[in-house]
């Protein structure tokens, strides 16, 4: 029987997403269970497989069709044994998620950070449009982010690599959720970002957030952009700031892995232009002029399906 089907998983923290694809991309069937916190996670391999089981049968699909599955899970992933390290969100601690996978399912089973499956989603379908170099930054409720050169994923040596949101760009910053302070994430994420706002409202300024924050009982980046749109000063501030701080980060890293694009995902990514203008001019000013060049920016095309899709390239690239 020919295998010609590639299973996608990107597990969270509230929700697991599952996806079956033919190898060119195209999607057969995509469905989310719950997340089962209970017992630090143990049973969230079993219940997923479980899931796909019945949807292969409900479909009326043979196992034997499947090449494999791919799996994105949070936190640091051993990229030598799929084993997680630790996933705060989820429980797990030394969790041997590749063995477990393989062992209840009998497929070959490939285990990636979801940060890092999302860039190769991002990139395989997405707008990265499949170029050999690339750097995906996911702007949401922390700063997520993958690096790809020359074709494969920068997992690094224990499965630490691109995590871009723990850059130092502040010293004696905000305090990160990683223990450190002024860490990227603290900036230029959703929550950064709101953080900075209230700031400026507890300094009597911005007063348009204000009113908002008032009407609606709290602000949101989407306040942010929207004041700034309208022409307050101390929102596009807070904005021009939070691009100078992405910009010149990014622009450290393009010096070492000269991509061809950068694409930026996340809830803040939402902003479009409004954000992506100020950000490649800050980009441009610290990056060499050669780095510059070969470097597009994209906003990412597949949302909260980026990881389904990277998963099952996962397989594809193994296979």
């Amino acid at each position: 029987m020919e295998k010609d089907l590639l299973i996608g998983i990107d597990i969270g923290g509230t929700t697991v997403k599952n996806a079956i694809f033919t190898k060119a991309g195209e999607i057969v069937a995509k469905w989310e269970i719950p997340t089962d916190l209970t017992n630090q996670g143990a049973s969230v391999p079993a219940d997923t497989w479980a899931s796909i089981e019945n949807k292969l049968a409900e479909l009326d699909i043979s196992k034997d069709r499947c090449l494999g599955m791919g799996v994105g899970a949070p936190g640091f992933i051993e990229p030598e044994t799929g084993k997680v390290a630790i996933a705060v969100n989820i429980g797990w601690k030394n969790f041997a998620l590749k063995s477990i996978f393989e062992e209840i399912s009998g497929l070959h089973v490939y285990v990636e950070n979801d940060a890092n499956i999302a860039a190769l989603g991002e990139n395989w379908k997405g707008s990265g449009n499949q170029v050999k170099n690339m750097i995906a930054v996911t702007l949401g409720t922390g700063v997520g982010g993958g690096i790809i050169a020359n074709g494969q994923i920068i997992s690094g040596a224990n499965g630490t690599g691109a995590e871009i949101g723990h850059i130092t760009v502040e010293e004696d910053g905000a305090y990160c959720n990683c223990g450190r302070y002024g860490c990227l994430e603290t900036v230029t994420s959703a929550t950064g970002i709101v953080r900075q706002a209230e700031e400026l409202i507890a300094e009597g300024k911005a007063d348009p957030l204000l009113q908002r924050k008032e009407k609606n009982g709290a602000i949101t980046t989407k306040d942010v952009f929207e004041v700034a749109a309208e022409g307050d000063t101390d929102c596009q501030s807070l904005i021009d700031h939070v691009s100078e701080v992405l910009g010149s980060s990014l622009a450290m890293l393009a010096i070492i892995t000269n991509p061809a694009k950068i694409v930026i995902g996340g809830g803040v990514s939402k902003a479009g232009a409004q954000l992506l203008e100020p950000l490649k001019v800050a980009f441009e000013k610290h990056t060499l002029p050669r780095t510059n060049e070969a470097c597009e920016f994209e906003i990412a095309q597949l949302g909260n399906d980026a990881g389904v899709y990277g998963g099952a390239y996962l397989v594809l690239q193994n296979s």
